[in-house]
């Protein structure tokens, strides 16, 4: 054996040797690689469900906001119903219920006031003369 084989054969043992130590942490690679791939399967086969689940609830909410539109416009309509049913009845109601009530507050006065003027005419007892009506400031300028 010449000096370049035995370098040679040197050289190969270190590579084996190296082979050696990397084969434990390759091994280890592989094994977290696998480990990997199933937890990688199982996620699948658990978000399969959990997307179903979700698209069959957002499939209800969409459902319940659809009665929750038709029920809303319902409402607005009705309210639309009742205030001009409110304008119908004011109108219709409203303007001869005021004039009724303004001509017999007017009776009401006239009689009133016909009554008060009954009883005092014989005497005219409260009611001052226009004539001899003066204000507080027409008394200054009468001596004082």
């Amino acid at each position: 054996m010449d000096i370049g084989q035995i370098a040679g054969l040197i050289a190969a043992i270190a590579f084996a040797v190296l082979a050696g130590f990397l084969i434990y942490p390759l091994i280890r690679l592989g094994r977290l690689f696998d480990q990997l791939a199933d937890t990688v399967k199982e996620t699948g086969e658990h978000a399969m469900p959990a997307l179903d689940e979700s698209t069959t609830t957002v499939q209800q909410v969409n459902k319940t906001l659809e009665d929750v539109n038709r029920i809303s416009a319902a409402a607005s309509t009705t309210a639309g119903n009742v205030g001009a049913l409110t304008d119908l009845y004011g109108s219709m109601l409203g303007k001869p219920i005021i004039k009724l009530a303004s001509a017999f507050f007017a009776i009401r006065s006239t009689a009133t006031s016909f009554f008060k003027g009954r009883k005092s005419s014989t005497a005219n007892a409260g009611v001052p003369d226009p004539a001899n009506f003066t204000t507080p400031d027409s008394h200054k300028g009468k001596g004082e």
